[in-house]
C-alpha cells in the first residue's frame, strides 16, 4: 500500500515547446514545494498547434524532445515521479504519437502510453476534430508502479472509453491518470460526471491534469483539473481555466476498501449478447 500525495499541473499550453517547457518548470516546481512525489501534466503538454504544417515542423523524435528532456532532468533534480499526461512525439516511421511519459526519481523513463482513442467528433457552433488525421493511435493499456501504487494511463478522449479502464484496474491499477485537453464545450457536459465514475466503476483514485483556457491556435479547453478519490469524492479541484496546482494525499488502502464494499471488479462475469442475427463478441464485466 502506498501512501503520497499526488499533484495535477494546469497548463495552459501555446504554440511554443520551448515557453511551455519554462511553464512547466516553474509549476513543477510549486508542486513538489506543496510535497508532492506524483506530479501529473495536461494532454500536450508540450504544444497546442492546430495548422498541420506548424506542427509538424515543431514535433521531434522523443529523445531530442524539449519537454521531455525537461521533464527528466526535473523529475531526477526533485527526486519525484514526473508523469507528463502527454505531448506529440515524432516516431521513428515518421508518424505522430500523442504520448503520455513517466519519469521516475533518477530521471529514467518509466513507462510510456500512446493514445489509443482518437478525438474525431463535430460538436454543435461547428467545432469539428479529427484527431487520426494527425496521429496514430496506440494499441497498449499500460499500468506500472509508483509509490506503492498501481498507475494505469490514459488520455482525454481515452475517458468516454470504460472498458479501458476496467481492464487496467483487472491488471491491479488502483490510480488512474486522465491527462486532458477537454474543450470547454464537451467539459461543461461531462467532465466531472465522466471522471467520478471512472473512479467509481473501479474503485480508483482518478488524476486528470487539464489544459485550460483560450490557447494560442483558437482553441478554447475547459480547465477544472480534478483529482476524485475511490469513492467517487471530489477531494481537490481547480475550479476555473487558470494555470495552477492542486495537491491531495493519495492512499492506495481506500483504494482496497471501496472495493472489499462494492467487489464489482471480483464479481464480474463473461456474458453474451443476444443481438438477433448480428454477430457480437463475448464480453468481460461490459455491464454497469
Amino acid at each position: 500500500m502506498g501512501i503520497f500525495k499526488a499533484a495535477a499541473i494546469q497548463m495552459r499550453s501555446g504554440e511554443s515547446p520551448e515557453r511551455n517547457a519554462v511553464d512547466l518548470e516553474r509549476l513543477v516546481r510549486e508542486a513538489a514545494g506543496l510535497g508532492a512525489t506524483y506530479i501529473q501534466t495536461p494532454e500536450m503538454t508540450g504544444a497546442l498547434i492546430r495548422d498541420k504544417e506548424a506542427r509538424a515542423a515543431s514535433f521531434t523524435l522523443e529523445d531530442k524532445d524539449i519537454v521531455v528532456a525537461a521533464a527528466r532532468k526535473l523529475a531526477s533534480e526533485l527526486g519525484l515521479f514526473l508523469h507528463i499526461g502527454s505531448t506529440a512525439i515524432l516516431r521513428t516511421d515518421g508518424k505522430l504519437a500523442n504520448r503520455a511519459l513517466l519519469f521516475g526519481p533518477d530521471g529514467a523513463t518509466l513507462a510510456t502510453y500512446d493514445k489509443i482513442h482518437m478525438f474525431d467528433v463535430d460538436l454543435d457552433n461547428g467545432e469539428s476534430w479529427r484527431e487520426s488525421a494527425a496521429y496514430e493511435p496506440g494499441t497498449e493499456a499500460v499500468v506500472t508502479e509508483i509509490d506503492g501504487a498501481r498507475l494505469g494511463f490514459a488520455v482525454c478522449y481515452d475517458l468516454r472509453f470504460p472498458q479501458l479502464f476496467r481492464a487496467e484496474a483487472m491488471a491491479g491499477a488502483d490510480l488512474l491518470s486522465v491527462p486532458a485537453a477537454f474543450t470547454r464545450q464537451t467539459g461543461e457536459a461531462h467532465w466531472h460526471v465522466l471522471l467520478r465514475a471512472r473512479a467509481i466503476e473501479n474503485g480508483a483514485y482518478v488524476v486528470a491534469a487539464a489544459q485550460g483556457g483560450l490557447h494560442e491556435d483558437g482553441r478554447e479547453t475547459y480547465g477544472h483539473s480534478l483529482i476524485v478519490d475511490p469513492w467517487g469524492r471530489i477531494i481537490a479541484e481547480a475550479v476555473h481555466a487558470e494555470p495552477g496546482v492542486i495537491i491531495a494525499e493519495i492512499d492506495t488502502a481506500q483504494s482496497s476498501a471501496a472495493r472489499k464494499k462494492i467487489p464489482n471488479l471480483r464479481n464480474a462475469r463473461d456474458f453474451a449478447v443476444n443481438a438477433g442475427t448480428a454477430e457480437v463478441p463475448r464480453l468481460r464485466g461490459a455491464a454497469s
